[in-house]
């Protein structure tokens, strides 16, 4: 059967829309190249030098044993949490879906300087691990609750009727099909892990992020900061390498719809249940309740003297600036690597793909590094603009536009197009009259992705704002560096408050695509 998603192959892509995936292909490669050039300038007896020393090896354990402690904590976390909530009759089991996702909302480095508010001795691994956790096993929870919603009821009832019990149908046939999900959750985790700079900052504990950070605060772009630089990237490859290897060839789609039923919900004893509760209400307490009541305290000790700073409301200004032109440049930027990859499924096209999926695996720091060092010696008249921060955050946020516009545009028929087209219309006006139309779902759900994660970046903004620049995230940062946690509530207040709708519209959006 044919892909009517596909055009025919005497058809082919307009070539100034090629053109400009490879261009923006090329571009994302930038912060690789940097690092390899880097690498080749500095020569090997200097690299091996700063590579190979007893500070690199303390600060490679660190972050391996953050990522080593906190996977598997956000996997149980995140998988038993999504169970209960999608298939079992949990009490209130909806209101606890809603609250799973809100952590989200709430940036790491603010849910490290609730917990340091509450608890000033945190501090090390420990604290690391604890408040990463916090953070982050959301990002398990949402795609194995979007897998849990679409799975075909007809699997788990063969697997009954064959006499097994509900664990083993969890273990035998749920589970495997939790795969995907699971490890794009793990991926994305132990990126965020690598790439995280306050939270750790905060608690004093050392990673690659946050000597990189320091380095270069010290040395201003230095051979050492470079050198991290190129070592936390081999860390992000590598682990690229691994969730692209360990997937497996195992086919979990299906064909045709399914059972047009709702999932079957297991019952659970009133004992069990109530014992299922503690799960949801413990983590609700520890990374929601903690920050609002941190914050909400802060907000009391200060009154309303601190809505009065002169420096606030222009943060929120250049936060909604940089934010919103942020995630319109940066969708219409995906438009052609995605319409490509969709319509034209060539080798060509899916390495222009991947090429920003790869970059944008790259921390903050090291995309800033890259620009910062390219902009003084080839482009000066654009060093510290908000043209480079905006070209920082294309390189780093491109993926989250483009994997939701793939699927809009999948879900639009190229005949569509082809109609468009014979009435007269140009390639060009054919694909947003039509494609871009049927695909605005998709183009949403991607821009307020990209909208939640510039109104919270910290790292690349303080490195390449320019001078005068003051966002929420960079406010709020500067004040808790002066220990002012009472003036730096509000800024926290205001990114969760920014973030906390477009979470809901991206649960909504969810829901949607499973049918429910």
């Amino acid at each position: 059967m044919p892909n009517n998603n596909v055009h025919t192959p005497h058809q082919h892509p307009p070539l100034w829309l090629v053109i400009t995936a490879v261009l923006f292909a090329l571009l994302a490669l930038l912060p690789l190249g940097f690092v390899l050039g880097i690498a080749i300038d500095t020569g090997w007896q200097t690299v091996k030098a700063l590579v190979f020393r007893p500070r690199v090896g303390e600060l490679l354990v660190n972050t391996l044993l953050l990522v080593v402690f906190t996977l598997p904590i956000c996997t149980f976390l995140g998988v038993t949490l999504a169970w209960l909530t999608e298939r079992t009759q949990l009490p209130g089991r909806r209101l606890w879906a809603i609250l799973a996702i809100l952590p989200l909302a709430i940036p790491a480095f603010v849910q490290s300087y609730a917990w340091i508010s509450l608890v000033p001795g945190m501090h090390g691994l420990a604290a690391g691990v604890f408040i990463s956790v916090l953070a982050y096993f959301p990002f398990i929870y949402l795609p194995v609750a979007a897998v849990l919603r679409r799975l075909d009821p007809a699997i788990e009832d063969v697997a009954t009727s064959l006499g097994n019990r509900p664990r083993v149908v969890f273990f035998r046939v749920i589970l495997p099909q939790l795969k995907l999900a699971i490890w794009g959750g793990a991926l994305l985790i132990a990126l965020h892990l690598l790439a995280e700079y306050g939270l750790y900052a905060m608690i004093r504990f050392d990673t690659f992020t946050t000597a990189i950070f320091d380095q270069f605060q010290s040395t201003f772009n230095g051979p050492a900061a470079n050198m991290l630089a190129g070592v936390l990237a081999l860390c992000c490859l590598g682990l690229l390498l691994i969730e692209a290897t360990s997937r497996g060839r195992t086919r979990y789609a299906r064909v045709g719809s399914g059972s047009a039923r709702r999932q079957y919900l297991y019952a659970l004893r009133p004992s069990m249940g109530w014992l299922c509760l503690l799960l949801p209400i413990t983590l609700t307490v520890l990374a929601l309740g903690v920050p609002f009541i941190t914050l909400s305290r802060w907000l009391l000790l200060g009154g309303t003297a601190v809505w009065n700073n002169p420096q606030l409301w222009p943060a929120i200004w250049q936060t909604l600036t940089l934010a919103t032109s942020g995630a319109v440049i940066i969708t219409l930027c995906a438009i052609p690597t995605a319409w490509l990859s969709i319509r034209y499924p060539s080798k060509l096209y899916r390495v222009l793909e991947a090429c920003n999926y790869i970059t944008s695996s790259l921390p903050g720091i090291v995309v800033a590094l890259a620009l910062v060092t390219i902009t003084i010696h080839a482009i000066r008249p654009i060093y510290q603009t908000e043209i480079t921060l905006l070209l920082a955050y294309l390189l780093m946020f491109m993926p989250r536009a483009l994997i939701n516009l793939r699927a809009g545009i999948a879900q639009a028929p190229v005949e569509l197009e082809n109609v468009a087209r014979s009435l007269g219309r140009t390639p060009l006006q054919a694909l947003f009259s039509t494609t871009l139309r049927l695909a605005a779902p998709g183009a949403a759900a991607g821009a307020a992705l990209v909208f939640i994660a510039i109104t919270n970046e910290l790292t690349a903004t303080l490195l390449l704002a320019p001078n005068g620049t003051r966002t929420l995230a960079t406010g709020f940062w500067a004040l808790t560096s002066e220990i002012d946690y009472v003036a730096a509530a509000p800024y926290a207040t205001l990114m969760v408050l920014l973030s906390l709708p477009l979470t809901w519209f991206l649960y909504s959006q969810s829901k949607r695509t499973a049918g429910l």
